[in-house]
């Protein structure tokens, strides 16, 4: 697949790393054939998940409606990039300037 994109939230707590968990585990669950989870890692204050994808709008799209009831869905960023390159295409939220992995 030509990109990756990546959903991102803050961690605090243990807790917050339960809930990625199960975050990954809904959508390998119910996404479609618009992407595939290619797994996550936590560290720095922050927690990701890793999806593969030949159509980022479109499997974010998805991951949306599978998402948007849970609580951590207000603090989600998403971006994605070529896979073989290192500059992020910022898709949520609306006007968020930069995207980083740390």
């Amino acid at each position: 697949m030509k990109y990756q994109l990546v959903l991102q939230w803050p961690a605090r707590s243990i807790k917050d790393f339960d809930a990625l968990v199960e975050i990954e585990d809904a959508l390998i669950a119910n996404l479609s054939g618009e992407g595939e989870v290619d797994g996550h890692d936590a560290g720095s204050g922050e927690m990701n998940i890793f999806v593969m994808t030949d159509r980022p709008q479109s499997a974010f799209d998805e991951i949306k409606a599978i998402l948007a009831s849970r609580e951590l869905w207000q603090s989600i960023r998403a971006a994605y990039r070529e896979v073989t390159g290192s500059d992020y295409t910022i898709l949520w939220p609306k006007g968020l300037t930069e995207f980083k992995i740390s």
